[in-house]
């Protein structure tokens, strides 16, 4: 499937994969591919990220705000915790309580990088995989970074849900995808 990416598509997965290792993680996940477009400029990616809303840097540490806030939780999107919430658990106590024991961070997923073993944990293959939908539904040859975008903002979870909060829905994103394809 990566002979179908374009160069900033490679670059997107390649700079993903880094960010994991440097985090300490065991797979590479959804959030850091959101976490290195975000870092991303002048690709059709992050132009479309910036032409649905994701348009300044305090914007964008809005996003890695949001992603580290689930990450905190370990894991849980902000929607379930308020589901959890409607049956009386307060997730926020919870990490508290957590962290007061286990120290900062104790839910994050850290669990060791093997080296040269790139992994993919499960969502992240499927973002790849949409990616692969999105291209092909919209008639394109090749898998760009704005494809993986889309991808990211199709699939429910935390990389969506943070994106949205941030006005970066896959409708805004798509529809700022013809102008970003005509400039490029």
């Amino acid at each position: 499937m990566f002979e179908r990416f374009t160069q900033a598509a490679r670059d997107l997965v390649r700079g993903a994969a880094e960010r994991a290792e440097r985090d300490g993680e065991s797979h590479v996940a959804a959030e850091h591919l959101l976490r290195q477009l975000l870092a991303g400029s002048g690709t059709p990616g992050a132009v479309a990220l910036a032409a649905a809303g994701v348009d300044s840097e305090a914007r964008r540490a809005g996003v890695v705000r949001g992603l580290d806030e689930a990450r905190r939780r370990g894991g849980l999107t902000k929607s379930d915790a308020e589901a959890l919430a409607g049956i009386g658990i307060d997730v926020d106590a919870v990490v508290d309580r957590v962290e007061s024991a286990h120290g900062p961070g104790a839910l994050a997923r850290r669990r060791g990088w093997r080296r040269g073993r790139t992994r993919f944990d499960a969502a992240a293959k499927a973002v790849l995989e949409r990616s692969l939908k999105i291209a092909l539904g919209r008639g394109d040859k090749a898998i760009g970074d704005e494809h993986i975008l889309l991808a990211l903002a199709a699939a429910p979870g935390i990389p969506a849900e943070v994106l949205a909060g941030h006005g970066a829905t896959y409708t805004a994103i798509e529809a700022a995808l013809p102008a970003v394809q005509r400039a490029g």
